[in-house]
């Protein structure tokens, strides 16, 4: 299990073959993405880097930037229409649209209306393949329906989440409005490179911002 540091916010540098990250450093420090919660959840430990002086767990952004690229291959793999984003918190909303509107997924992002998954009666009854959740903890209807239907989980987790039921945690802040942007801005466009949709003819012409819920 890795040991948590109390040296600076940014982890110690990184092998040659690993410094290249998705995006600077920098970005992700100041999006917020590796900023945690008081709290912490046993199965979250491994991903923390240090406890800041406020008492705040860090995250190590180096492995954020790899679990989202190994994301991005693993949801690739799928038929866009058959993966199914979710968002409860106010943040993710929007970058949940966004991330099913550019990649052709399904996306709730309101309140799951519980059966969504598991009752075919329902007038907005879906079969999706895979779940991708922002939070396990407010998405925990999806979350436990995906469970129940036995389709694997994609889960952005922060700190305090438990991801006993989540296959593929991205460790990350998944509460702040920059830092939701920033993960699914990352997720959109790795997912459309690994499907060949984005090429030096065809490029990703978005920003972190068009992915950021307004305030």
């Amino acid at each position: 299990m890795q040991s948590i540091s109390q040296s600076g916010d940014v982890p110690p540098a990184a092998s040659p073959e690993e410094a290249e990250l998705l995006l600077p450093e920098d970005t992700y420090v100041t999006n917020g993405v590796h900023i945690g919660t008081q709290q912490k959840s046993a199965t979250m430990r491994r991903f923390i880097y240090r406890i800041r002086h406020d008492g705040l767990y860090v995250l190590n952004v180096r492995e954020t930037d790899r679990r989202i690229r190994v994301a991005a291959k693993f949801l690739a793999r799928f038929p866009p229409e058959k993966i199914q984003a979710v968002s409860q918190r106010q943040y993710g909303q929007k970058p949940v649209r966004m991330f099913a509107t550019l990649t052709g997924a399904m996306s709730t992002a309101v309140r799951m209306v519980p059966g969504s998954l598991t009752n075919p009666n329902l007038s907005g009854y879906v079969e999706p393949k895979v779940l991708l959740v922002t939070d396990p903890a407010t998405d925990q209807q999806a979350l436990s329906e995906a469970v129940s239907i036995g389709i694997p989980v994609v889960g952005l987790c922060d700190v305090n989440n438990d991801t006993r039921n989540v296959d593929l945690v991205i460790p990350a802040n998944n509460k702040g409005r920059a830092s939701l942007a920033t993960v699914y801005y990352l997720l959109t466009r790795e997912m459309l490179k690994e499907k060949g949709q984005i090429t030096p003819e065809k490029p990703f012409n978005y920003s972190i911002s068009d992915f950021e819920a307004p305030l």
